[in-house]
């Protein structure tokens, strides 16, 4: 079921369902934003009916079970929410009291997701591109730069050929002036999703570079920019953006090329080591136990 048909479907089958259905039905076209991430239990709670009716419920919709729907409205929304309607929601399910537990396994949740949904064929081909390209651009704006500052400090020891592209003294699109089809660009976004990575992406395809998008769907505006697509869960009702999982496949990412690049980093590392001793970059101990 197509996401923005949902509300509709409800509205159409409303005549037909039972009277525990109904009172869910009206509740969710009400505060949809707020069903979308509440347990089937909690659900019947708020609208004082039992578990195994919201469940029904699902299935009279269509869906195969409850988390079906669930994902269906949270699909529906999660481009639409502001900030301030994410704080809204991290207060219905995530107290003081269990923020530590329910962020741990709301994340863990995102990294099983993601393990299950990423095509290994398609993390393989993004890997033989990088090999394959002339040079390299990495694009993530907003919440999305860290992962791409991470993705291009390591990529770049690796590979030397290695651009982050981010706001600076130059325009983002001069900064990519000379990007050409032996190019490859990386763009990572997450809801909601930055409009300048979106348009470079299309900037990137439309000279004939290889587009590679780390999001978290397929329907995400920057997967149809892309070439590969490798997708990452990172739902979370708040105003914290979930990258543990989109920094996981990263962190798999350059593992990947730097196993290929085995002597290349070892050597690397080794000049690096030896510029970190004599700097001092790093702190180290002497045999006494004490910092030098």
């Amino acid at each position: 079921m197509e996401n923005k048909d949902l509300m509709r479907t409800i509205q159409v089958k409303f005549p037909r369902l039972s009277k525990g259905q109904k009172l869910i039905a009206e509740y969710i076209l009400k505060h949809y934003d707020k069903a979308a991430f509440m347990t089937a239990a909690k659900l019947g709670v708020s609208v004082g009916v039992s578990e195994s009716t919201v469940v029904r419920f699902a299935n009279e919709l269509g869906f195969t079970g409850y988390p079906k729907l669930q994902k269906a409205l949270q699909e529906m929304i999660k481009n639409k929410l502001t900030t301030v309607q994410r704080i809204e929601l991290s207060n219905d399910y995530i107290s003081q009291e269990n923020a530590l537990k329910g962020v741990l396994k709301s994340d863990m949740e995102n990294i099983r997701a993601t393990l299950e949904k990423i095509s290994y064929k398609t993390f393989d081909s993004v890997v033989n591109s990088l090999f394959g390209a002339k040079k390299i651009y990495i694009i993530g704006l907003r919440s999305s730069s860290a992962l791409a500052e991470f993705l291009g400090f390591y990529l770049n020891l690796i590979l030397d050929n290695v651009q982050v592209v981010a706001y600076g003294v130059s325009d983002i699109f001069e900064q990519m002036l000379n990007i050409s089809e032996d190019d490859v660009v990386i763009g990572i976004g997450f809801p909601r999703y930055a409009i300048r990575t979106i348009e470079v992406l299309s900037f990137a395809q439309s000279r004939g570079a290889k587009v590679v998008a780390i999001t978290d769907s397929l329907l995400s505006p920057l997967a149809s920019k892309a070439d590969f697509t490798l997708i990452a869960q990172s739902n979370m009702a708040s105003f914290v953006d979930s990258l543990v999982a989109p920094l996981s496949v990263i962190n798999a990412l350059i593992i990947a090329v730097g196993l290929r690049e085995k002597d290349k980093i070892s050597n690397t590392f080794t000049n690096l080591e030896e510029i970190w001793q004599e700097y001092g970059v790093y702190s180290l101990k002497d045999k006494e136990n004490k910092f030098i």
